[in-house]
């Protein structure tokens, strides 16, 4: 009778036999590699092979052993396998060795096409009344490549303002309850309090949906007073209708003509002529906004080619927040700027990202997980912020040039971190030869 059966089973049927006569034990060992395919693996499937060898082997001990046979551990099996060979232990040795001597080098690569550089705001020399201007693009490589170009200009943040008071999460609302009747005293505190690059005026109220509908005209006058309360670089930020935004740019633009404004944003789902051909009369950028799909970006890009000079186009790919898609946004982002580097003249535009979104992820502004099998979620006035900081910074590697944000300590928090990779805050030195117990404080 021929029967398979594991040396493992066969241990176990012999661990409570006290003796046997006259039984001989025949058969054949198949040794089954699970782990991978010999074939073409080399020096590995030795590996993978002798290890299934010595399982065996050490089957067949434990089998002796219950079967009365004394064999001593870690040496030869008398008369039958001879002396047993030392460990290769030099080898290993040897081998740790060389692992520790290897040199991580990274090659500069050369770009053969560089990012459109785009300034937002106009001082009084351009024929604006902003304080100041502020430039982003012109990268020829990747971000942070310092070694081997340096970045011309640092990542930009512009903190959010609504025209009328909207739902928030509790952290950001109580840093904004005492301005936010007042988008212009919002505006201020933004930039006089919070030290923002630049502000975006959202003109919420303009969706025809909302209750308490405010015309364009009105939406002018709001932006008119934030002009007016600040003199940083101003975003005017539509609502999403899409029958009603052509309009609000149109009026926006027109009362503010000569600030440089960026217009937020024309898409593919409106009319799109409307608000590029307001931004060219009154001398503003238009953002190309599309939602996650390069396809439809080079598109949209195209369209507006037509419309626009190209150093009046930013470009906005969209940004999915941590735990919701920020994975397929960083490499949206990372393609449409390797793109760019490499010389489509579609892509070569700098990249806003709308940070804000972080604050739609559930674990972001909910007191604790709906789940009450689930784990603690810890204070969600640290959460919240980590959540944008965590959002922003993944995306500023991967090519984001302007930040759109929310909560005053993220951008804080997102400034510090890039500036000190961007080279502008100067930090010590780390210690990193000791890295396996270092501490990180």
């Amino acid at each position: 009778m021929v029967q398979e059966i594991s040396l493992e089973e066969l241990n176990k049927l012999l661990r409570n036999v006290k003796s046997m006569k006259e039984v001989v034990v025949e058969g054949d060992i198949e040794i089954v590699l699970e782990e991978a395919s010999a074939a073409g693996l080399g020096g590995q499937a030795a590996y993978i092979l002798a290890m299934g060898v010595a399982q065996a082997g050490m089957q067949l001990l434990n089998t002796a052993s219950a079967l009365g046979v004394q064999v001593p551990m870690g040496g030869a099996i008398p008369g039958v396998f001879g002396a047993a060979p030392a460990a290769p232990v030099e080898a290993a040795i040897k081998k740790i060795d060389q692992l520790v001597k290897a040199r991580f080098e990274v090659k500069p690569k050369s770009f053969p096409n560089q990012i459109e550089e785009i300034t937002l705001g106009a001082t009084s020399s351009d024929g604006g009344s902003r304080e100041y201007s502020v430039t982003i693009g012109g990268e020829k490589t990747m971000p942070f490549y310092n070694f081997q170009e340096a970045m011309p200009h640092r990542q930009v943040c512009t903190l959010d303002v609504f025209d009328i008071p909207i739902p928030l999460a509790r952290t950001v609302r109580a840093m904004y309850e005492d301005v936010m009747e007042s988008p212009a005293e919002w505006a201020k505190k933004n930039v006089h309090e919070y030290g923002a690059d630049m502000v975006t005026v959202h003109m919420t109220s303009t969706h025809t949906m909302n209750p308490g509908y405010h015309s364009a005209k009105e939406a002018a006058k709001t932006l008119e007073d934030v002009l007016q309360a600040v003199k940083v670089p101003v975003v005017i930020g539509g609502s999403g209708d899409p029958n009603a935004d052509p309009e609000v740019f149109e009026k926006c633009a027109e009362v503010a003509e000569g600030e440089r404004c960026l217009i937020a944003s024309a898409n593919l789902n409106m009319d799109y002529e409307r608000i590029a051909n307001a931004a060219k009369k009154y001398g503003h950028v238009v953002l190309s906004w599309t939602q996650l799909d390069i396809n439809a970006q080079k598109t949209l890009n195209r369209h507006l080619f037509k419309l626009v000079p190209r150093d009046s186009i930013v470009i906005d790919p969209t940004t999915a927040a941590l735990g919701y898609g920020l994975d397929y946004a960083f490499t949206n982002m990372e393609r449409i700027r390797l793109s760019g580097l490499n010389g489509d003249k579609d892509l070569s535009f700098p990249m806003s990202s709308g940070t804000t979104n972080a604050w739609g992820a559930r674990e972001a502004w909910m007191k604790d997980s709906p789940l009450s099998e689930d784990s603690g979620w810890g204070p969600r006035e640290y959460r919240g912020p980590l959540w944008e900081i965590i959002t922003g910074s993944t995306l500023a590697v991967a090519g984001g040039d302007l930040f759109m944000m929310m909560h005053p300590g993220a951008v804080q928090t997102f400034r510090e971190l890039t500036q000190t990779l961007f080279g502008i805050i100067e930090k010590d030195p780390v210690d990193i030869s000791n890295w396996i117990a270092a501490e990180v404080v």
